[in-house]
């Protein structure tokens, strides 16, 4: 596995972008992002289902410094088997102060005998300091998690 790429060529603070090649062919990658026992051992536990509407929760740290309660209530958008996962994210809790309302979208391109795994990650919003600091810590979350989680999952 090659190291996280950032893909942020437009510099745009309300979004952020990653890309990872993995040596797992797409079919595989695909079941780490979508198998909620998988996703259980490298991302947070939830009751997902790839089912467009489906609305779960997913239980992960709080982190008091953004404003982010810990929970996270997801839906998912839409999806393309094996190429494109899109999941609309807000914080559990509606008194949050960071007010996160983002979008995940992974996008599964085969390469050679891997995958080029991209994420997009948007609609932070540049006027928020919390979220701002959100997105900052985010950025190195990503990357732990695709570097190391998910390289250990796969």
């Amino acid at each position: 596995m090659n190291n996280v790429n950032d893909v942020n060529d437009t510099g745009d603070p309300a979004v952020l972008r990653l890309d990872e090649f993995l040596a797992h062919p797409p079919a595989r990658v695909w079941q780490a992002l979508t198998d909620p026992g998988l996703l259980a051992r490298w991302f947070m536990p939830g009751d997902f289902r790839l089912t467009v509407g489906h609305r779960y929760t997913m239980a992960g740290m709080a982190m008091p410094g953004t404003g982010f309660s810990g929970t996270v209530q997801a839906e998912v958008l839409a999806f393309e088997p094996e190429r494109m996962l899109r999941l609309g994210w807000r914080d559990a809790d509606p008194a949050s102060p960071a007010a996160a309302d983002w979008t995940i979208t992974w996008t599964l391109e085969p390469e050679g005998r891997g995958t080029r795994l991209f994420l997009t990650h948007e609609g932070f919003d540049p006027g928020s300091e919390l979220q701002r600091r959100a997105r900052s810590i985010m950025d190195g979350g990503w990357r732990h998690l695709l570097t190391d989680r998910l390289a250990a999952v796969l």
